[in-house]
């Protein structure tokens, strides 16, 4: 649904930046799928530590090539938001969604994740005023239906 929203408001084509987003989701379903298993052995604070030991390799070259001529010129405001999306969203955040995977099984429980895209839109159209069209609300609808019977399957976890 989702892909068939994004070739419609794409004009029927494929770009760089959607070849990008589909390696991001791939990436994250692999890392759910090993940080739900993990999880199951040892607690989500250490599954998400060791993740982001592991991606040093990736993370540290990147950030080296992509870092900005002048630091200084950065408001307070944005260090602050930095910090926040690093330490609580990408990191202290994990520590009970890994939990929370572990406990309710990775395929069922990372549907809701689904949900956040159409939250963070509600929220924007909301405070930010941004106008969405009706086909974006009947995606997110759309979307929202699938998850909730995705939910309501029953779903065997093998030994």
């Amino acid at each position: 649904m989702v892909t068939a929203f994004a070739l419609f408001r794409g004009n029927g084509g494929f770009e760089a930046g959607d070849l990008l987003l589909a390696a991001a989701v791939v990436s994250a379903a692999v890392g759910y799928t090993y940080s739900g298993q993990l999880a199951r052995t040892m607690p989500g604070w250490v599954v998400i530590s060791w993740a982001l030991v592991l991606a040093l390799p990736i993370s540290v070259p990147v950030t080296a090539l992509r870092w900005p001529d002048n630091i200084g010129s950065f408001q307070p405001q944005t260090w602050f938001a930095f910090a926040y999306v690093t330490i609580m969203s990408q990191y202290v955040g994990f520590f009970a969604w890994n939990a929370g995977l572990a406990m309710g099984g990775v395929a069922r429980v990372s549907q809701v994740q689904l949900l956040q895209s159409f939250l963070t839109l509600a929220i924007a159209a909301t405070l930010n005023f941004e106008r969405v069209g009706w086909d974006t609300w009947a995606t997110a609808i759309i979307v929202v239906l699938i998850v909730l019977v995705g939910r309501r399957l029953m779903v065997r976890r093998s030994a």
